[in-house]
């Protein structure tokens, strides 16, 4: 035990995170990891980052339910528990980012008709939103690699902020985030520096934007994605090609040509919003 204290308190002194939380030469605070922590996950792993702590763990691949077969794919899910109370909308926003993060990387295609899923449990929170949702993608990520799941690569969550100077901040507190002209999170992998997800808010311009300099074209993206644009205020969450929250309009003025016109209806065939899709029946069966 009190070789664990003094080894932490080695690394500590070495990054500078002694009594303040940031050192003058330290860009990132200190985090640590821990895996096969639980018995009854496949996978378990713990993160710590900062003041924020999060507990996760993999189930699967294991039997899917009917409903939500995938005949040519695992089904993956993710659930994520606050600290106290039910989950909320925000919650529920993290959870999608963080799957579509998952997705991107799990070769799901070596286990069709199973279901992989990550459950990530809140153990501490410093009230930092971007900081919460860094840490629980590096939390997902190390789960996914104790639990023997396939993937073609690693992934990491980084939060970083612009002061109303325009000074990049890696890894910043929550004052720091409140006092932030802009906050942004990304989800980079460690094969190909590919930008997977990104969640930004705040007021940016193109040339701040840490993506097209520093991580490369996004995946499956040309050029044209990349082209700058005016000073933006935006508080959007994306990921794939629309990780810069690109609109319809934009990849028409882009290039990309006007939307073709609708193929024309038959005269006695009613409108397609006139129906009941399938979806709604099946939901009404439900």
């Amino acid at each position: 035990m009190e070789e664990e204290m003094h080894t932490d308190a080695k690394i500590r002194a070495e990054t500078g995170a002694g009594s303040s939380p940031r050192g003058p030469g330290c860009s990132l605070r200190h985090f640590a990891c821990e895996q096969n922590l639980l018995s009854r996950p496949d996978g378990s792993a713990s993160f710590l980052q900062g003041d924020t702590s999060v507990l996760a763990g993999v189930y699967g691949p294991a039997e899917v339910k009917v409903s939500k077969e995938i005949f040519n794919k695992a089904t993956l899910e993710v659930i994520l528990r606050p600290k106290i109370g039910l989950p909320g909308v925000a919650e529920k926003s993290r959870e999608r980012l963080i799957r579509n993060t998952c997705e991107a990387v799990v070769l799901g295609t070596l286990h069709p008709r199973t279901s992989i899923t990550v459950v990530l449990q809140v153990v501490s929170d410093a009230g930092s939103g971007a900081q919460l949702l860094a840490c629980c993608l590096n939390a997902a990520c190390m789960a996914l690699v104790d639990a023997g799941v396939p993937m073609r690569a690693l992934f990491c969550g980084v939060t970083c902020a612009l002061d109303s100077d325009g000074t990049l901040v890696l890894d910043p507190t929550s004052k720091q985030e409140k006092e932030a002209r802009a906050v942004l999170t990304f989800a980079v992998d460690n094969v190909e520096r590919k930008l997977l997800m990104s969640s930004t808010k705040g007021l940016f311009s193109d040339a701040e934007f840490p993506s097209s300099a520093k991580l490369g074209p996004l995946p499956g993206s040309s050029s044209a994605w990349l082209r700058p644009r005016r000073l933006r205020n935006t508080s959007s969450a994306s990921t794939g090609n629309r990780c810069r929250g690109v609109t319809p309009r934009a990849e028409t003025s882009w290039g990309r040509g006007p939307l073709p016109p609708p193929p024309p209806t038959h005269p006695l065939q009613p409108e397609a919003n006139q129906r009941p899709s399938l979806a709604s029946r099946s939901y009404g069966l439900m």
